[in-house]
């Protein structure tokens, strides 16, 4: 992005115009607004802008490329929270992991879809020295759904989560399943119904007493709220339209 188009920005009135709207959703079905949490998603975006959202107090950042995360994370304050939320492949998770956890507050990775990628991040975990992470300190997942079908959306099958969650829950330790994910069809608010139900399934087969969900993104967050998402994923509303020039 041009230092043009970052100057016509203003993250923190998007800010205040997001989380009003958060609010204002949450009061409408009578839900607590702290049990929404906004992850502004940065990706794309120059430093420029995560710091105008950092200084109008946001912590959590959202990225989809692990390269740029890793990049953003080591010039970042050490109290942010980082989401990612791109497709890992599971031989950047060691990388990733090994990167980001010393320099954050927290590493969620948002996307787990696949008992390898479990391992290849508890692994990770494990390999971190003590300094650089307490050995009884875990990385945030969340397991993502393929809620729409599409053949074009990562994610597991609806009725894969229970078996999925089970196995990485008996296998690696260093994580720990903070909820299910997915990324709807566009205008297809079923998808969010299915991530409910689905995360409804699973708290009952295993035993659990709750499971996060997040989904919602700029286009249908109000909606997502409305129907229970804990975790909503904002970009373009927050930070402007994306600039993927840089990009592969």
């Amino acid at each position: 992005m041009s230092s043009d188009a970052t100057t016509t920005v203003d993250v923190a009135d998007n800010l205040q115009y997001v989380r009003g709207k958060i609010q204002s959703t949450c009061e409408k079905v009578n839900r607590p607004v702290e049990d929404v949490r906004l992850v502004a998603v940065s990706k794309t975006k120059p430093l420029e802008l995560l710091q105008q959202a950092y200084d109008a107090n946001q912590r959590i950042f959202g990225e989809n490329y692990a390269q740029e995360l890793v990049e953003k994370a080591g010039q970042m304050p050490k109290d942010v929270q980082w989401h990612f939320i791109g497709s890992l492949q599971s031989n950047k998770a060691n990388a990733l992991v090994k990167s980001v956890v010393p320099v954050s507050a927290q590493l969620t990775v948002e996307t787990v879809s696949s008992l390898k990628l479990a391992n290849k991040l508890n692994n990770a975990m494990e390999a971190l020295e003590e300094a650089d992470c307490p050995k009884d300190k875990k990385l945030n997942i969340f397991i993502q759904i393929n809620t729409s079908g599409e053949e074009s959306k990562s994610g597991i099958e609806p009725s894969e989560a229970v078996s999925l969650c089970k196995e990485i829950s008996d296998k690696c330790n260093r994580l720990f399943i903070q909820g299910l994910m997915t990324i709807g069809a566009p205008g297809d608010l079923g998808c969010f119904d299915t991530l409910i139900q689905c995360r409804d399934q699973v708290c009952s087969d295993l035993g659990l007493e709750s499971l996060e969900v997040s989904m919602g993104m700029s286009g249908d967050f109000e909606a997502a709220i409305e129907r229970g998402a804990t975790n909503v994923r904002v970009g373009s509303t927050v930070f402007g339209a994306r600039d993927y020039s840089n990009k592969n």
